[in-house]
């Protein structure tokens, strides 16, 4: 990154964007995306946004990171049975082929839409 680069993409005062910006890896300590708080088995919990990064791209858009106070941030809920069996009943219609009606024991591709051997069964012959 040049010197350039790094000044656009630097206002701790908050007067450019409008809350504290720092660039790609340079961002305080204290601050964590949303990302980093899960992988510390905590969440934002419902505050504010405090700053954010960007890291700029040649001919597109900033990429935006939103940080959050980690002080300040909750733990993360516990997984309840009934959430438990929710999930596992939508990862079940996942991997559950709409033709043969059978557990693919993967995730059905979306391009497909329905299992492999469905989708080519000369090729399963064939084998």
């Amino acid at each position: 990154m040049s010197a350039l680069t790094l000044a656009k993409c630097y206002c701790p005062s908050g007067g450019q964007f409008g809350i504290p910006t720092y660039p790609w890896r340079y961002a305080p300590t204290g601050l964590a995306t949303r990302r980093q708080l899960r992988a510390l088995g905590l969440r934002p919990g419902g505050q504010e946004v405090a700053a954010q990064v960007l890291r700029p791209r040649y001919r597109r858009g900033p990429l935006v990171a939103y940080l959050y106070r980690v002080d300040r941030a909750l733990p993360v809920r516990p997984m309840t049975p009934g959430k438990r069996a929710a999930l596992a009943k939508a990862m079940r219609a996942r991997r559950t082929c709409p033709v043969c009606r059978r557990d693919a024991g993967y995730v059905i591709p979306g391009s497909l839409g329905m299992c492999v051997p469905c989708a080519y069964p000369e090729e399963q012959r064939a084998a």
